[in-house]
């Protein structure tokens, strides 16, 4: 009797211990403070979406939000494809993608949450820092390919455009700005922001085409980096495509008042189907502390008013 004693309290001690090894602990309730979710962020934004994820997460730990940083092309096909269910992108939805959502019964919520800008760089070397905006226009469409036929005729060698990415935003931008459909051959594209600065620092005769996130923060240790290497070329506004009246460069006063002509808004777009985290993260970088954050940034924040100030001289 006392061996089938043991044999019983050896067999229900196994099986507690086979109980405590496949238990998986509680998983966390998601609610718009708490949870881990992943979201897909448009490459472009990756200085400021993680600084708003780290302020985000310190007010609340127990919220863990991963955001997975792509070219805009492919961020918008894992939304699509249900990989997640927030992005943070520099357009809005499609007509025809919201139509494939409603068909999955799913009802997008589209915040504006920043607006930003296209700037051009050019070398360090080069003379030409002012562009006009017919320039630029012309370069796209191909009719003006060298440097000599800029208005100030002081550089040298054909021009080269480069992009981030053959998938960003800033591709996709420039196509609908002028009404391209494809490039001309003096146009190329690297992979990622940091590589387009890299190549317009070592050459005198490229003009490389980033996100204003990526330079506009001097106090942010990549930005300062960036703006050592190369600088900002000032455009002439739309309305004034010959340059008579001014340059402008994609400053936050310039982005205010429309001066600054490639200008774009930023979206967060979040299909969640109940109030979870990440609709709480989308309200808090559209609220007073992540809007905060967009203007320190240097972007231009989409929901907190700014004032814009002129200092004259005194002899104006």
């Amino acid at each position: 009797m006392q061996k089938i004693r043991f044999i019983i309290y050896g067999i229900g001690l196994l099986l507690l211990l086979i109980a405590a090894c496949n238990s998986q602990p509680p998983k966390m309730e998601e609610t718009p403070t708490s949870g881990n979710i992943s979201i897909c962020v448009d490459d472009s934004y990756r200085l400021i979406i993680d600084a708003e994820v780290y302020t985000f997460q310190s007010l609340y730990p127990n919220a863990k939000i991963r955001p997975v940083y792509k070219p805009e092309a492919d961020a918008f096909a894992d939304f699509l494809n249900d990989s997640v269910n927030e992005i943070i992108a520099g357009r809005e939805l499609t007509s025809k993608e919201n139509e494939y959502l409603a068909g999955k019964k799913l009802v997008p919520r589209t915040t504006r949450w920043a607006l930003d800008a296209v700037a051009f760089i050019i070398n360090n070397d080069n003379p030409d820092s002012l562009i006009t905006y017919q320039e630029i226009k012309d370069i796209f469409n191909g009719s003006l390919t060298s440097w000599k036929q800029m208005h100030s005729g002081k550089g040298n060698g054909n021009i080269k455009m480069v992009f981030d990415n053959n998938k960003s935003s800033n591709t996709r931008y420039i196509k609908n700005k002028f009404h391209i459909s494809t490039f001309p051959s003096s146009c190329y594209a690297v992979n990622t922001s940091e590589e387009v600065v890299n190549f317009v620092q070592k050459d005198r005769n490229s003009i490389g085409i980033i996100n204003v996130n990526w330079i506009s923060d001097p106090q942010d240790t990549v930005s300062h980096s960036f703006l050592k290497k190369i600088k900002v070329a000032a455009i002439s506004s739309e309305s004034d495509p010959g340059g008579v009246d001014g340059y402008y460069t994609p400053c936050q006063g310039f982005i205010s008042n429309k001066e600054y002509p490639f200008i774009k808004d930023v979206f967060v777009i979040c299909k969640e189907t109940f109030t979870g985290l990440g609709t709480g993260f989308s309200s808090f970088i559209a609220g007073d502390i992540g809007q905060r954050i967009v203007l320190k940034s240097g972007l231009l924040p989409a929901t907190m008013p700014v004032r814009v100030v002129k200092i004259k001289n005194k002899f104006e």
